[in-house]
């Protein structure tokens, strides 16, 4: 297609989903010990057995020359022009890396930062890519993953803020650092960085008020909603039946492996919901 799309891999895309509209996915890279490789290159439970270890787990934005051929992938298939979507700047610097590999390429790449992460960069890749699928110049892909940004919102449970602290991601959430160790955070990304949004008593409560939330922000929109676990077990499962059942004007309801990027920073044990309106 003239237009190509791409992002990394913290937005959690299914592979299914990726292929299914054509969207190259370049992974963010993980770093445990002395070992840096692509998170899809990392097996998810013995990850989150280091992080549960208290080991050091870091990440780092891919290399340039990952996002050079993916790019040069995307002109030999007959792309004219590229459109790269990335996790905000304020989180990751992998979009100055596709930056940086963009002056290599002879097609024009158009790099755009989303502020934020997870699904809600996967959902506006998506969008992006249904408008490359039909057409569109890439004034209008560009419009279509823009819209659907500022429209989403990224919802953050956590068991506990320590990963965050430790990784430097926490942001403004830091306010919420002292709180009692029955209070469970509930947190969003606005402006770019990760934001509190709620303290709740107990991890009941807090899983159903990051629900509530959910809801509410859904209304009566037509919506695409997605849960991420970052260890896979039964609450996003109880969770997406609930959403399935409250939310009037949902379109789509995808139940995705969190980015173990996220997982990193986040830690074992985090949920995150996120609400795109369809536009």
């Amino acid at each position: 297609m003239p237009v190509a799309v791409i992002t990394d891999s913290t937005a959690s895309l299914p592979e299914k989903t990726a292929k299914q509209w054509d969207i190259s996915v370049v992974p963010v890279q993980v770093v445990v010990g002395d070992r840096v490789d692509d998170e899809n290159r990392y097996e998810r439970a013995d990850l989150l057995r280091r992080l549960r270890a208290q080991e050091d787990v870091s990440t780092r934005p891919p290399d340039p020359g990952a996002f050079f051929w993916t790019f040069q992938d995307a002109i030999s298939a007959g792309a004219t022009a590229i459109v790269c979507l990335h996790i905000s700047s304020k989180l990751s610097a992998t979009a100055d890396a596709a930056r940086e590999a963009a002056q290599q390429v002879k097609v024009p790449v158009y790099v755009l930062d989303s502020g934020t992460t997870n699904m809600s960069l996967g959902f506006a890749a998506v969008s992006a890519a249904r408008a490359a699928a039909a057409g569109a110049p890439v004034e209008r892909v560009m419009a279509a993953a823009e819209s659907r940004i500022r429209g989403s919102s990224e919802l953050i449970y956590v068991d506990t803020l320590d990963y965050l602290r430790k990784s430097g991601r926490i942001g403004p959430a830091a306010a919420l650092i002292g709180s009692a160790l029955s209070i469970r955070p509930l947190l969003t990304v606005q402006g770019g960085e990760v934001a509190p949004l709620a303290r709740v008593p107990g991890t009941k409560r807090a899983l159903n008020k990051i629900l509530d939330v959910a809801v509410e922000r859904a209304g009566q929109a037509t919506v695409d909603v997605a849960v991420a676990a970052a260890d896979p077990g039964d609450r996003e499962q109880r969770i997406a039946g609930e959403l399935r059942r409250r939310v009037p004007g949902l379109r789509e309801l995808m139940t995705v492996y969190g980015s173990t990027v996220i997982g990193a920073h986040v830690g074992p044990g985090a949920l995150g919901i996120t609400v795109a309106p369809v536009l």
